[in-house]
């Protein structure tokens, strides 16, 4: 009996909720789509009732963390130069002026011309890393950050060699980047390259690592760059390259291409090399580095034939300054460097690389081979001379 009437109670409940839902659903639909937090809602306009997605979490496999992180600390370069008009002989010849009257149009006043690249904070007290060329022939220099501050910045020093500059900014609460550990990074793994192509605006594109330690492409004298097919382009220069944390890996500094656009070869600086030459310059201006004054040789296979040579590794000494730190420890054109400190050579480029982490100063062990037979010369390393400036 108790059964029957709770069965029949049960049945009655049902139908009056089934009932209720029938008719807020057919009336108030949007009562419905609120309780159950669909993943769509109406959105009224004057005339047309329009779907809009409700906020969801970030897709899987975006990077918005990575590039959030990073791009408060890349920052926009802004360099003026001071360049006088060139004149026109025929503007100051009188005959000239008879007939078209003065055309100097204030030659007195100087033309301001400007440039753009970009730039990295990486440190609060206000440096910032970028490429030489972007402010190498600069009178002038602006800093715009990403938060719309603006500041005139001062040139700390250059590194044309590894065409790498350290300017700095006077502004509170600058947001530094973290430098990478590039020991964890291999081919393959996703990069992200943000800079200001174009002058368009802060722009981050991504790819991948396509080779480490590129070097003999002619563009630095210290080249170990890190390869990237993320696009970068013109105004990039002096931009960052990212990890998928959005820690630094790199300085992007040139493209490989035929028409001024980004093809997918573009070259970095490392982490490596910025954080030496960085640390190198603001504490004494200028980068260091370790010479002995020779002119090395790539060995060619008809090289290694004429000197009896078993293997191809090693950098020929072509030539050697007189008085200068190899000549004074007895090293002769002709001989082969094979090992520095213990540390075997195997081109010009890693000669070059070896002799400048060395101490001026300082003594060094260089394994030559001379007549096929291994000889030890001590070298008192010199300084390696600053590059002269190209004469326009």
């Amino acid at each position: 009996m108790y059964i029957r009437r709770f069965w029949l109670l049960f049945a009655q409940t049902v139908t009056i909720a089934l009932a209720l839902w029938f008719i807020v659903t057919t009336l108030k639909p949007d009562w419905m789509a609120g309780a159950f937090n669909t993943v769509r809602k109406p959105v009224a306009t004057s005339s047309v009732a329009m779907q809009e997605a409700a906020l969801a979490q970030p897709a899987p496999g975006s990077y918005r963390k990575a590039a959030q992180l990073a791009m408060p600390s890349v920052v926009n370069i802004f360099t003026t130069s001071e360049a006088k008009p060139q004149t026109n002989p025929f503007l100051e010849d009188p005959f000239f002026k008879k007939f078209f009257g003065d055309q100097n149009n204030g030659d007195d006043q100087e033309d301001k011309s400007a440039s753009l690249g970009s730039g990295v904070i990486v440190s609060p007290q206000g440096y910032i890393l970028t490429n030489n060329h972007v402010v190498e022939a600069a009178d002038g220099i602006e800093v715009a950050l990403s938060d719309g501050r603006k500041a005139s910045a001062k040139v700390v020093g250059t590194d044309p060699d590894t065409d790498l500059a350290v300017i700095k900014i006077d502004l509170p609460d600058l947001p530094a980047i973290t430098l990478a550990n590039i020991d964890n990074t291999s081919v393959g793994d996703v990069v992200f390259a943000i800079g200001n192509p174009f002058g368009v605006g802060q722009t981050v594109t991504m790819g991948i690592i396509s080779a480490l330690g590129r070097n003999h492409l002619g563009i630095n004298t210290f080249e170990n760059f890190i390869q990237t097919d993320a696009a970068i382009n013109p105004g990039n220069s002096g931009g960052a390259l990212i990890d998928t944390n959005g820690n630094l890996l790199g300085i992007n500094t040139a493209i490989y291409s035929r028409s001024g656009g980004s093809l997918g070869i573009g070259f970095a600086i490392p982490v490596t090399t910025i954080k030496s030459v960085m640390e190198s310059i603001i504490k004494t201006g200028h980068v260091v580095r370790g010479w002995i004054g020779v002119e090395p040789q790539e060995i060619t296979p008809e090289l290694a034939e004429s000197f009896g040579l078993t293997k191809k590794t090693g950098a020929i000494i072509a030539g050697v300054l007189k008085n200068g730190p190899a000549d004074k420890a007895g090293m002769i054109p002709g001989d082969i460097v094979v090992a520095v400190e213990g540390k075997p050579v195997a081109d010009t480029t890693a000669l070059t690389n070896l002799v400048a982490q060395l101490t001026p100063g300082a003594k060094a062990k260089m394994t030559v081979l001379r007549k096929s037979k291994e000889t030890a010369l001590n070298v008192t390393v010199g300084k390696r001379p600053s590059p002269q400036p190209v004469e326009q």
